[in-house]
């Protein structure tokens, strides 16, 4: 056990930390595919959630329209106040598309729809919907330091299942490649990238004001992309981070569609976007040099922490898995970030009046 505070405040579980939160001033918006209402982990999480009963439930859906309404009454049957919203309904894509808002659908995507409405409440909390290891605790540690001083709140924790360190996306692109950063750029974003100890957990909360003013990437670039908003709007004095314990949720291959291997372009483009953002040149071939010299140091570190608690791991498939990552070290291209909805056009009752039609038109 620690307490070692990093450059945002960091909030540690010592012995069951269950603090006082707004729950009933809050809105919870947990992200979801047509496949999840089968899963175990999501009925973990939405009968947890009945007990913390949050003032409403947000579930931007990604779905089949032969799915859309066994899930819909899936989530209605629980002890909540839920709002399904279908993100990729034809009245919403047609909305999106009237908006000039025609980039590319993701888990960013669905979850920028979800913010917009849940933007109505004084506080948002965002968690996905397969972690087995779901606790009543995670919302309420989430939203009361919001209550408290600060505007922007991010959970972290360790990713060790199977007796073996998970969370390789963070440990091998992510946290080297800042680390690399940080050793050829002195610029404060970096500083606030890296006290994140988790900065790809998609646990987060923030104010309604703060959930207005991000600019959400549409795909797997959301934990990175919201952090450099979080930046802007909150900055150091405004941010906490808390200690959400040991998760276990999916896993996904390193190579394949949806890979990890494909993940890390995504959090890069993001990565890089946040950095053009405050106006940092990056020589990309040094800093694939220093990134994999970074990585290497870091595998010999995991493999000492994982011998200590008797883990089983391979150094020789970890820096394997760093030079698949590499190749996410490359400039940023289009930016094909959503507009905040503060300088947003579209109107967020506008979705959820088409997303409303839409799922009652598949029940008539």
């Amino acid at each position: 056990m620690e307490y070692v505070q990093e450059r945002v405040a960091t909030l540690h579980d010592y012995d069951g930390a269950h603090p006082d939160a707004p729950t009933d001033r809050s809105a919870v918006v947990v992200p979801m595919t047509g496949r999840d209402d089968a899963s175990l982990a999501a009925e973990h999480v939405f009968s947890t959630l009945e007990g913390v009963d949050p003032q409403r439930v947000y579930v931007p859906l990604r779905a089949s329209a032969e799915q859309v309404a066994e899930v819909a009454s899936w989530v209605e049957a629980f002890d909540l106040s839920t709002e399904v919203l279908w993100c990729n309904a034809p009245a919403i894509e047609d909305c999106l598309r009237d908006h000039g808002l025609t980039g590319d659908a993701g888990k960013g995507r669905d979850v920028w729809l979800a913010l917009g409405v849940a933007a109505r409440h004084d506080y948002v909390a965002v968690h996905d919907a397969d972690a087995t290891s779901y606790s009543p605790r995670h919302v309420p540690k989430l939203l009361a330091p919001l209550a408290a001083d600060y505007d922007f709140v991010k959970g972290y924790y360790a990713r060790v299942e199977d007796n073996r360190l998970y969370g390789r996306l963070f440990r091998l692109f992510v946290r080297p490649l800042l680390v690399a950063l940080d050793e050829m750029t002195d610029h404060a974003v970096v500083d606030y990238l890296q006290a994140f100890r988790y900065a790809l957990a998609g646990e987060f909360a923030a104010t309604s004001d703060v959930v207005r003013s991000l600019r959400v990437q549409p795909g797997w670039g959301l934990e990175v992309g919201t952090l450099g908003d979080a930046f802007d709007v909150a900055g150091f004095a405004g941010s906490a981070q808390v200690d959400l314990g040991t998760h276990e949720h999916d896993h996904r291959a390193v190579s394949g569609p949806a890979g990890l291997g494909d993940m890390c372009l995504e959090v890069g483009q993001a990565l890089f976007r946040v950095l053009a953002d405050q106006g940092i040149d990056v020589d990309y071939d040094r800093l694939r040099e220093t990134y994999t010299t970074a990585a290497d140091r870091l595998v010999t570190q995991y493999a000492a922490d994982a011998r200590f608690n008797g883990l089983d791991y391979d150094p020789a498939g970890e820096r394997e898995q760093v030079r698949e990552y590499v190749r996410g070290v490359t400039e940023p291209g289009t930016d094909r970030r959503l507009p905040a909805w503060h300088s947003s056009a579209l109107e967020p009752e506008t979705v959820l009046g088409r997303s409303r039609d839409a799922i009652d038109g598949l029940r008539d």
